[in-house]
């Protein structure tokens, strides 16, 4: 299995959530209202600007017309980053790092896993690897890539209509949530910048209070199940490719597969160490109290790398060969 968030995306350009909340300082919207910029700051070390938007989503949640436009500002300043973001992404020429060697690729890379599980919300997947050349180069010989319950309205621009990530995609009635075993399942768990409920309104996963709003979203729920039941089947390994171990729900559903047998390989800058530099009672003049999040670690992890992707897959062949020994232990 393999679990991406935001440092996968870094790769070619995407922002982290310190560079995110840096350009939503920028933005009209937060130009505009000053109180906003505040809260913005108010939350720069304790959760960026997914912070600031929790605390405005449980303000609306106690008293709506009391902070419907702040609110409102800031999602559509978020809106506003991840179509930038988007556009940067559709842009990319070098998706596959300048390697000419099929078998040294990213994409090729990717099709080793069972499935691909997300947090990203940009449609760097989309626009780059969801397309034919998953059955052409497939290690699991796949027929395709799939989106399980998702359906999409194609561009009508004749040369976008096949592209997923220029189509707008809506859950399926939930008779149809099921995976075609013969495509490669991409799940994204917090929803996409070009995803729609029924309603018009965007289907992403932004703030706080994550896990309620994946309970209370019928896709997103069924997704979250999905990803613990794989992670706990037995003996799984998962790959988790700039993640950062910040939400509790994926963390808590890691656990559980570690106590089935889940082997863990971390690819992130801060390698072996990344558990350890979220505890904040390593720092100096601190007493040391190991975290739950530090076993788990060390109880699972096969390996890591902390190198880019592009190293990686790129010239450092010593690195390539420990990353691809994950699929062989």
């Amino acid at each position: 299995m393999l679990l991406i968030g935001a440092g996968f995306s870094r790769n070619w350009g995407g922002w982290l959530a310190t560079e995110a909340f840096e350009h939503l300082l920028g933005s009209p919207e937060v130009a505009r209202d000053p109180g906003l910029r505040r809260l913005l700051w108010q939350h720069q070390d304790r959760g960026g600007f997914e912070g600031a938007l929790a605390e405005l989503q449980g303000q609306f949640a106690r008293d709506p017309e009391a902070v419907r436009a702040p609110l409102m500002a800031l999602q559509d300043a978020v809106r506003r980053m991840f179509d930038d973001m988007n556009s940067a992404f559709m842009a990319v020429t070098d998706w596959q790092f300048g390697e000419q060697r099929i078998e040294r690729q990213i994409g090729t890379f990717l099709t080793h896993f069972d499935a691909i599980f997300t947090l990203n919300q940009d449609v760097l997947l989309e626009h780059h690897y969801a397309n034919d050349n998953v059955a052409l180069i497939g290690k699991k010989k796949w027929v395709g890539p799939e989106m399980p319950g998702m359906r999409p309205a194609w561009s009508q621009e004749p040369l976008h209509s096949k592209f997923w990530s220029r189509a707008t995609w809506t859950p399926a009635p939930e008779a149809d949530f099921k995976a075609d075993g013969r495509c490669q399942p991409i799940y994204k768990l917090h929803g996409s910048s070009n995803w729609t409920r029924a309603d018009g309104q965007p289907l992403l996963i932004m703030g706080g209070a994550k896990a309620r709003e994946i309970g209370q979203t019928s896709i997103l729920n069924w997704y979250a199940k999905v990803f613990e039941e794989s992670l706990a089947a037995g003996n799984v390994r998962l790959m988790a490719i700039g993640y950062g171990f910040r939400d509790e729900h994926i963390n808590a559903a890691i656990a559980r597969g570690v106590e089935r047998g889940l082997k863990l390989f971390i690819i992130a800058p801060e390698g072996a160490e990344l558990a350890r530099r979220l505890n904040p009672t390593r720092a100096a003049a601190q007493i040391k109290a190991p975290t739950p999040l530090e076993g788990m670690v060390e109880e699972s992890l096969i390996g890591a790398s902390r190198r880019g992707l592009r190293e990686i897959f790129g010239h450092d062949d010593a690195e390539f060969a420990k990353v691809m020994r994950f699929f062989a232990t």
